[in-house]
């Protein structure tokens, strides 16, 4: 019996409608209805997942690629997806299998029970199990008995994720979760409605709980032109991460043409820039560009000294100097999961 099968996320009513319990959207659904993420069904008065253990992406990434910078540097993590999303973003990079179409059966998948991805993660030398490139909440009950069997095993567990959780969920996630990289998209609710589906209050209520209850917290912003990328916007973003806490650190990544925003033209450098400034203008202590290897901007620095602790390219990690989590310069103790 897996550890999920005693989780009740949902609620029923007296109509026989229920109400899925895993995000913000708290879809009310009659019987053979489907939420917003295509793959959660009331069936017979239960919210059943239509993708448990149907894996349609598993690879080995270096956690950096998360992208997370002060968990386990240089280490690999164990990444899987099933289909579905309860957002449906404009630019996602990953619609082919994040988008579902209504009725849609999901046949051609590898189907893993939780004991075979933890095997496979310890076979293949992997520190982590990352549920990622689609949001891992839709397929939450196979994250959480994969997560329960890993902590287990001292294998650590990572959300990438949009944030749009449930308080429900986020009770129950917590006690088997290591770290999480939380997607802030904006700091504008109409840009969460028109451009995502979604909304901006339930992301920010995310992040401040996840790192109240002491999970490792790392932030991603995409800055779209035209979009996103405004100079108020982005202290706005900074000023909310560093209110939370200024050693979050904020990777801020250039966006490319995707999806259904194909015609919109990709990140200039100038952007990443100015995102920057913003994140140290307010007091963040790690700031990281991403979507341009080698510029130099991937980099750790020590907030006491200025001393580079951890030199990066890419997704690679060329030289790290931490002793025990400490600068080896001035002795000061720098946050993150460095053991």
């Amino acid at each position: 019996m897996s550890k999920s099968a005693g989780l009740r996320l949902f609620r029923c009513h007296d109509d026989s409608s229920v109400t899925c319990l895993l995000c913000s959207h708290y879809c009310r659904l009659q019987e053979g209805e489907r939420g917003r993420c295509g793959v959660r069904r009331n069936d017979g008065g239960r919210i059943v997942s239509l993708v448990y253990g149907k894996l349609v992406a598993e690879s080995v990434d270096p956690i950096e690629k998360k992208p997370l910078f002060h968990l386990l540097p240089g280490s690999l993590s164990y990444s899987i997806a099933t289909r579905g999303c309860n957002f449906h973003c404009a630019h996602c990079q990953n619609s082919h299998i994040s988008q579902v179409e209504r009725g849609e059966h999901f046949s051609s998948t590898i189907v893993k029970n939780p004991e075979e991805v933890v095997a496979a993660a310890v076979s293949s030398g992997c520190a982590s199990i990352s549920y990622t490139y689609v949001e891992p909440t839709v397929f939450f009950e196979f994250a959480y008995d994969c997560s329960v069997l890993a902590v287990e095993q001292g294998i650590k567990t990572i959300f990438v994720s949009n944030g749009f959780m449930s308080q429900q969920l986020l009770e129950v996630l917590v006690p088997v979760l290591s770290a999480a990289n939380i997607d802030l998209k904006s700091f504008n609710d109409s840009f969460y409605r028109k451009q995502c589906g979604g909304r901006l209050q339930p992301v920010l209520e995310t992040i401040r709980f996840l790192k109240e209850k002491g999970v490792w917290v790392e932030v991603t912003t995409l800055v779209i032109p035209g979009y996103n990328d405004s100079d108020r916007e982005l202290n706005e973003i900074a000023a909310f991460i560093a209110s939370v806490d200024a050693s979050i650190p904020w990777h801020v990544t250039g966006f490319y043409p995707a999806w259904k925003m194909n015609n919109v033209a990709p990140t200039p450098v100038s952007s990443l820039v100015r995102a920057r400034e913003a994140g140290s203008g307010n007091g963040l202590h790690f700031v990281y560009t991403g979507n341009r290897p080698g510029s130099g901007e991937e980099s750790s620095f020590c907030p006491g000294c200025g001393n580079e602790i951890i030199t990066r390219c890419g997704f690679r990690v060329e030289r790290n100097s931490l002793v025990r989590g400490c600068c080896p310069s001035c002795g000061r103790r720098v946050p993150g999961v460095w053991e």
